[in-house]
């Protein structure tokens, strides 16, 4: 099905790529983090334009997006590494991938456990204090009350 534009000549019949900063503004990555990780090896060699700018395939975004949630649930960057070189190596690694995945889900989960228990001791201690604020609250309106009876 056509779109009814013609193809970018710029593009033949490619799909469109993105720019470093069009990247970064999609991801909230800056243009030196999307380098490092490119060095980093978290993502494969950046296609480059014949002006030698990075030109980024909807599937780096993609994948981008995939890391920035494995980093926003604190799988290091050394992880980060292997899993990305499993996936770079092949559908042979599948099972390796899958282990890693489940291995830090395991631990996301044991996490999110735990920062439940701290929210419900904060929790508890919040009340705690706006308690003794009502306290504090009523016991000056007693005062009040009773200077006035003097």
């Amino acid at each position: 099905m056509s779109s009814g534009q013609p193809p970018n000549p710029l593009h033949g019949d490619r799909a469109p790529t993105l720019t470093i900063a069009q990247v970064a503004e999609r991801t909230g990555l800056s243009h030196d983090t999307l380098r490092y990780y490119e060095k980093a090896g978290l993502i494969e060699r950046v296609g480059r334009s014949t002006g030698n700018q990075r030109r980024y395939q909807a599937a780096d975004l993609a994948w981008l997006e995939f890391l920035l949630r494995l980093r926003e649930t604190g799988m290091s960057i050394a992880d980060m590494q292997r899993f990305a070189a499993l996936r770079a190596a092949g559908i042979t690694t599948v099972p390796d991938r899958l282990a890693m995945l489940r291995e830090h889900r395991a631990e996301l989960a044991d996490r999110i456990r735990a920062l439940r228990r701290n929210a419900a001791v904060l929790d508890h201690k919040i009340d705690h204090y706006e308690q003794l604020l009502l306290d504090e609250l009523e016991y000056e309106h007693e005062q009040q009350g009773s200077d006035e009876l003097t």
